[in-house]
């Protein structure tokens, strides 16, 4: 746009919000597509007002609108040059619910799963289902006509739209639903509105009987559940007024699968179903290859499962090195080629038995699988999470060849999949490429992705010619080359070829009746550009070498590390939906606050950077600087994406360039500072609690008043333990607690109690020699210093721990530093040291829970008395650790029983909500789920938290004091 259209743009007197910054724009400038185009400006739109005149702006300027919910698009359908409308913002109503007709009406911008976890209460939910449920949105889902891996039963997004409320591209608004005959008729005789010449022109071109011959000659075959080539005219054709005896003519069902190209949909009416039976299991069939698996899909589908998806090897294996999903594979036996899941749903408990047995005789008989272990209960939600994860795992295959979207929406009769998938092998074989197999194999759509390096230009080549095969390919098996992602960037240049030039007109005539100055989504579906063009990558460039503090060598550098986000916006869940990753998006709905933003912009600029320090950009510290690192992405991006550690490296190089501000240094260096106040700790808590000093010192340092500065305990625990010997039987052995800096200056008391706790159960505790965690040095960036406290430890305690002898700590962020952080910055030469110590650093938690499991510690050295305990894990312990041994060591006591909060990060996050501008992110992360489930919480239910920041943040937010469970077991002690 021009200066003068930008200026009129932010005139508009749009409500909702405008961009035209280039950071904002470079985060929109991709989805979870292979392509890339920067748009002109993002939109996010308010109400109806918003957008009419976003449609008459775009009239004039002649520019186009790109309607954009959660970005998960696989075909690159929103991204584009034009303005970027966003809805998923401000647009998340669920406006109408009718529980007698079983349907419900909802905004565009309501996310599938939270659609359904409204609707589970009334017995009904949305059928269609997506890998992307948690963040999808209803919007994105008509336009894609996404389906998902119950489609077998439930079919696709469009079987299940029932009206939609839109804009046209004039402005205008319009309902379209079901229409009898006569009714319209009528429509078509409304010659002087743009609705009447939508249906007059439909009625033309689905009349012409040359027309109703080719459409019905050269579209997919109709036994296919999942086709969504072009413009849905086969469908509509099917209709009455065109054809005798057939459902009535439904025009929300043509703008389904349309991609955002003819209307603005503002309002969707979807039918529901009731609830599936609650009996269900899942057979995981194991196969040596993916042969035996596509013929073993046809004797699965004999026994009438629900469901049937194919994961293959490579996905599997890149599972293993997926801190989430690898936990995950529970159920796995040896090393399958590929995996069936095939699932079962009846109301009868014993016809479930009876069908999966049946089904695992016919293929044993047959001589298809090797285990079909039948998984039931709590364990199905972990089966299916890990094949949702597959295609975000994809981009942990290192290196520039990654599984590349070619042709992984085509769909076939399964009937013939054998046969399609061995003449598609023929075509990677004649390339010499491998090919990932995964997904819907039981509706004959199978995801395949060659593995290509979209960097190097005869690969992008390639890339072409493998897709024009693909196709040929499946116009010869009558199938759908789109079949629930849709056209988009990707496909689009193929229509032609899909459908046949006569009918590909007929689109192209379609589009310019609806929209005709193409302000709607422009080239998409029709005037689609080469496949290959508009690229994430530049075909040829360089990826750049660039110098770290912190270890990528795995990921074989930053930029790589950056690179493994391919969009797919797991980041984007809700607190509803549940997690940790990422508190900042879910506090804020903002795009520029997922982890995905800070993965793109990181990467946008250490790709294109002229500087000589290519981390030296005021955009990439903006977009960052709502990352409260809590390490949640670490674990539950499927693409392991660590932007805690991608922060810290950009941060370190950032500061090089712009010096280190004083209230970073003060908080790196807080536990030297606490060890020059802790000579005079009364002294020090009074400047603390005076309202005049303290005022001026968070006023100094720009943190924010309403905080009260964490005081000094009386004594250090490095003293007291100088002090206090063993008195106490020793008869389990010896372990080195770690005395972090949090527990020796603030939480000291706690670090007692532990002390006192592990002797009294038998154990000899000592405090090696160390230094601090480094962990504040790792929170704010100053990386040189904490690789030095890194190495500091790894030597003064690498001959000194080990599996007998472990290291334990109390603080979380501070212990778990071993096994995170010092392994990827202490350098080769200590790198195996630090990989050693490691194995044996855990928090105490950890290691109490270990040593109930051997039965050093029992429940008889505890009080019988019962209390209930309401947990908050740390963040940091979610991602790297677990939970769970914290549940366990609550409950050792036999009458104490542990319920964990499902609560994310708590949001203080270390000193993240001290910071005055970071105190309502922090503050509103807190109410997603914590605080309003401690206030929830009786009195009389003991509150617990493991992390420091976590137990000032719930004393912040609700006036409940939290223990660590080290003191609630101390305290259990008999």
């Amino acid at each position: 746009m021009s200066k003068i259209e930008i200026e009129e743009l932010s005139q508009l007197g749009i409500k909702g919000d405008v961009y035209t910054d280039k950071s904002s724009r470079l985060i929109y400038a991709t989805d979870a597509s292979a392509y890339r185009e920067l748009p002109l400006a993002v939109v996010r739109p308010k109400d109806v007002d918003d957008l009419k005149k976003l449609i008459a702006f775009a009239n004039k300027n002649k520019l186009g609108l790109i309607p954009r919910t959660a970005g998960t698009s696989l075909a690159g359908q929103v991204v584009g040059d034009g303005i970027v409308v966003d809805v998923s913002k401000y647009w998340t109503s669920i406006i109408e619910l009718n529980t007698d007709e079983k349907w419900v009406r909802v905004q565009p911008g309501v996310i599938l799963d939270e659609l359904n976890k409204y609707l589970e209460a009334y017995g009904l939910f949305f059928g269609p289902e997506t890998s992307t449920s948690n963040r999808c949105m209803m919007g994105g889902m008509v336009g894609n006509n996404s389906c998902g891996a119950h489609s077998l039963i439930y079919g696709s997004t469009r079987d299940h739209t029932i009206s939609v409320n839109t804009l046209l591209s004039d402005g205008s608004e319009v309902e379209f639903g079901p229409l009898t005959k006569e009714a319209f008729l009528d429509k078509c005789k409304l010659t002087d509105s743009l609705e009447g010449k939508i249906y007059n022109n439909l009625n033309t071109v689905l009349s012409n009987p040359d027309n109703q011959k080719n459409i019905r000659n050269e579209f997919p075959e109709q036994s296919i559940k999942r086709r969504n080539t072009g413009y849905a005219i086969d469908l509509m054709l099917e209709t009455e007024p065109f054809t005798e005896h057939a459902p009535p003519i439904n025009l929300s069902q043509f703008i389904a699968g349309s991609e955002g190209t003819l209307a603005f949909m503002t309002e969707i009416k979807l039918n529901l179903v009731e609830l599936p039976p609650r009996e269900t299991a899942l057979v995981c069939v194991h196969f040596e290859n993916i042969a035996n698996a596509l013929k073993a899909n046809l004797i699965a589908l004999k026994h009438k499962p629900v469901a049937i998806e194919l994961m293959d090897k490579a996905i599997m294996d890149l599972t293993k090195k997926n801190i989430e999903q690898n936990r995950n594979r529970f159920f796995v036996e040896g090393d399958p080629g590929a995996l069936l899941i095939v699932e079962f749903a009846e109301h009868s408990g014993d016809l479930l038995k009876e069908k999966s047995a049946a089904m695992q005789a016919e293929m044993q008989a047959a001589g298809f699988g090797y285990a079909f272990p039948v998984i039931t209960g709590n364990d199905i939600k972990k089966v299916w999470e890990l094949r949702k994860a597959g295609l975000g795992i994809l981009n942990n295959m290192p290196g520039d060849a990654k599984p590349a979207p070619v042709i992984e929406d085509t769909a076939v009769n399964p009937a013939v999949l054998p046969e399609y998938i061995e003449e598609f092998n023929e075509v990677l074989r004649k390339y010499d490429k491998e090919c990932v197999y995964y997904a819907h194999i039981a509706t004959g759509e199978l995801h395949l992705r060659p593995i290509l390096n979209l960097k190097d230009p005869k690969e992008v080549e390639l890339f072409h010619t493998i897709a024009l095969e693909s196709a040929k390919l499946v116009k010869k098996y009558r199938g759908s080359l789109s079949g629930e992602h849709g056209d988009g960037r990707l496909r689009g240049e193929f229509i032609p070829l899909m459908i046949g030039e006569e009918n590909y007109a007929l689109l192209k005539d379609i589009k310019e009746t609806w929209d005709p100055n193409h302000v709607f989504n422009p080239k998409k579906i029709v005037d689609t550009p080469k496949m290959n063009t508009f690229l994430r990558y530049n075909p040829g460039d360089e990826t750049k070498e660039i110098e770290t503090i912190f270890s990528f060598e795995n990921d074989l550098g930053i930029l790589r590390a950056a690179e493994k986000c391919n969009g797919t916006a797991a980041c984007r869940k809700t607190e509803v939906i549940g997690g940790t990753m990422c508190p900042s998006y879910m506090a804020t709905r903002d795009e520029s606050s997922t982890t995905r933003a800070r993965a793109n912009i990181l990467r946008e600029f250490l790709t294109t950077s002229d500087k000589k320090n290519p981390f030296d950009h005021q955009e990439i510290y903006e977009v960052m600087d709502l990352c409260l690192s809590c390490k949640a992405c670490k674990s539950e991006c499927p693409s392991s994406v660590d932007v805690a550690k991608l922060k810290a490296e950009f941060l370190q190089h950032y500061y090089d360039a712009n010096g280190v501000p004083l209230r970073t240094r003060a908080i790196a260096y807080l536990p030297r500072l606490n060890k020059l106040a802790a000579l005079m700790p009364g002294f020090t808590n009074m400047l603390f609690k005076n309202k005049v000093s303290s005022r001026m010192f968070k006023s100094v340092l720009g943190f924010a008043n309403e905080r009260d500065i964490p005081l000094l305990y009386k004594t250090t625990l490095d003293r007291w333990f100088k002090k206090n010997s063993n008195t106490q039987n020793i008869t389990n052995g010896t372990v080195y607690l770690f005395n972090d800096e949090f527990i020796n200056f603030n939480d000291t008391e706690i670090g007692i109690k532990a002390i006192l706790l592990l002797r009294k159960l038998g154990y000899d505790v000592k405090i090696p020699k160390h230094v601090e965690s480094g962990r504040t040095f790792f929170s704010k960036g100053l990386l040189r210093s904490g690789r030095k406290v890194a190495q500091q430890n790894v030597n003064l305690l690498k001959d000194l721990i080990s599996s007998e002898t472990p290291l334990i700590g109390i603080e979380p962020s501070a212990i778990l530093s071993f096994r995170d952080e010092y392994p990827e910055i202490v350098g080769k030469e200590l790198e195996d040291a630090a990989k050693e110590l490691a194995k044996n650093a855990m928090m105490i938690d950890e290691f109490i829970a270990a040593e109930f499991d051997k039965g050093k510690i029992t429940s008889d050295q505890f009080t019988s008395k019962s209390n209930k305990i309401k947990l908050h894990g740390h963040c940091q312990q979610k991602s790297v650790a677990s939970v769970v041994p914290t549940a366990k060591i609550l409950a050792i006591p036999e009458n104490y029983s542990a319920t964990v909060i499902p609560s994310g990060c708590c949001g203080m996050a270390g000193s993240f909500g001290y910071e005055k501008e970071h105190v309502e992110v922090s503050k509103k992360v807190g109410e997603l789920v914590l605080f309003p489930s401690i206030r929830k919480t009786p009195d009389d239910v003991l509150i617990s938290a493991t992390g420091t920041s976590c137990r000032h943040q719930i004393k912040d937010g609700t006036g409940r004091v939290a223990q660590h469970p080290v003191e609630i077991l101390f305290e259990a002690l008999r």
